[in-house]
């Protein structure tokens, strides 16, 4: 086994992920099905790589994936960081022994799960969607209808495990304590700054990705995605050189990622040559902590070649977000592919290498080339000539 630990720093790299994984979600349904094509059948196709097996405290197994994400406190909107297959424990307050003074509790109501997330659990309870919340009867009953839904998704997505279908294991979702959702204002290099090494940050995040490391029998490297435009930047600088001292010979290949509200324009030239001067350290500082990064965001999505056959909304993360997942689920393909054998069949599987064998074949021995550019066809182009 050669296992690959992913991790997700900030809000569009979160959203990024989500689709990532839902993609990941899809192939092994599609696999289970006994009336599925056989193309999602393949034997050479390994997500043990990315996935674990684990077991809940009342023995059901779990599959979930081998995942960090790392985000605002407050991000996960109706989702609890505990995940939804682990058993939170009570929530009756603790008695606390040290102080005989009067003791109030100050909760929130908890967001509200949307019509997606609400079949989600529907389908799991084998029972009808109705416009009530969680099968709730309302005045004027009637079924939600698929349209219902992707309408939900296109218009009303505010964060990204609005959209999520997997189950994450409770070390999975980390939230920043004390720095609550707000990335207008936290939209800087220098803002973020000491974010990780306060409140004892660092030392949860690292403890958190050990758990996963710990149990990986090989690990062939780490794959992070990252918002490299804010202040979660030098978060995931400071995290990654933490990574580099501990785990120096496990390759990193980085996908530093911008969403669209990097790219308005700003009102003056001041800021705007503040905010390059914030990406050139940001880039400079990520870069030098990984065998490789990838930047990924465009301007403009819904102009570029690779939609041409996609309706795109520039400005809505949850769109842009889901062409740039697809182009990252392609490229980890190989990845997690079980090398040839001698009695392979050529036509069922092709291109496994691991991480490390293909930093190296894009960056060369030396490493002369640190940076790589993501192409992406949507949909794919023909393979001519193949037999």
């Amino acid at each position: 086994m050669r296992e690959i630990v992913t991790v997700q720093v900030g809000s569009f790299a979160n959203f990024i992920g989500s689709h990532f994984w839902n993609f990941q979600d899809e192939m092994l349904g599609l696999a289970a099905d006994p009336y599925g094509d056989p193309a999602f059948k393949t034997q050479s196709l390994n997500m043990d790589v990315i996935y674990r097996t684990g077991e809940t405290h009342q023995g059901t197994t779990t599959y979930t994936p081998r995942l960090l994400s790392i985000d605002f406190q407050g991000s996960l909107g109706s989702v609890s960081s505990k995940g939804t297959l682990y058993s939170e424990g009570s929530n009756e307050p603790s008695e606390v022994v040290t102080w005989a003074g009067h003791v109030s509790t100050h909760a929130s109501e908890p967001q509200k799960k949307n019509l997606f997330l609400q079949s989600l659990y529907q389908e799991e309870q084998d029972a009808p969607l109705t416009n009530g919340i969680n099968g709730e009867a309302k005045d004027s009953q009637h079924e939600i209808q698929d349209t219902d839904i992707v309408n939900c998704l296109d218009e009303g997505v505010q964060f990204w495990t609005d959209f999520s279908k997997v189950h994450y294991h409770p070390q999975s979702l980390y939230e920043v304590n004390g720095l609550w959702m707000d990335a207008k204002q936290f939209d800087n290099y220098g803002i973020g700054r000491d974010v990780f090494m306060e409140n004892l940050r660092g030392e949860e995040i690292c403890d958190k990705l050990r758990f996963f490391i710990e149990e990986c029998d090989h690990i062939q490297g780490f794959q992070f995605i990252v918002d490299d435009s804010g202040g979660f930047s030098p978060l995931a600088a400071d995290f990654l050189e933490s990574v580099s001292d501990e785990y120096t010979n496990t390759p990193v290949l980085l996908y530093a990622v911008r969403g669209p509200s990097s790219h308005m324009s700003l009102s003056s030239r001041k800021q705007t040559v503040v905010r390059d001067l914030h990406d050139a350290v940001s880039f400079s500082r990520l870069s030098s902590f990984c065998k490789m990064i990838v930047p990924v965001g465009l301007p403009s999505l819904s102009r570029s070649k690779t939609s041409t056959f996609l309706k795109i909304k520039d400005e809505n993360p949850y769109h842009c977000s889901a062409v740039y997942a697809a182009a990252l689920h392609s490229t980890s393909l190989p990845f997690r592919m079980e090398p040839l054998g001698a009695t392979a069949d050529l036509s069922d599987v092709s291109g496994a290498v691991d991480v490390n064998g293909f930093v190296q074949m894009l960056a060369g021995q030396s490493r002369q080339n640190m940076v790589a550019i993501l192409d992406a066809a949507m949909p794919g182009p023909c393979l001519s000539g193949m037999l």
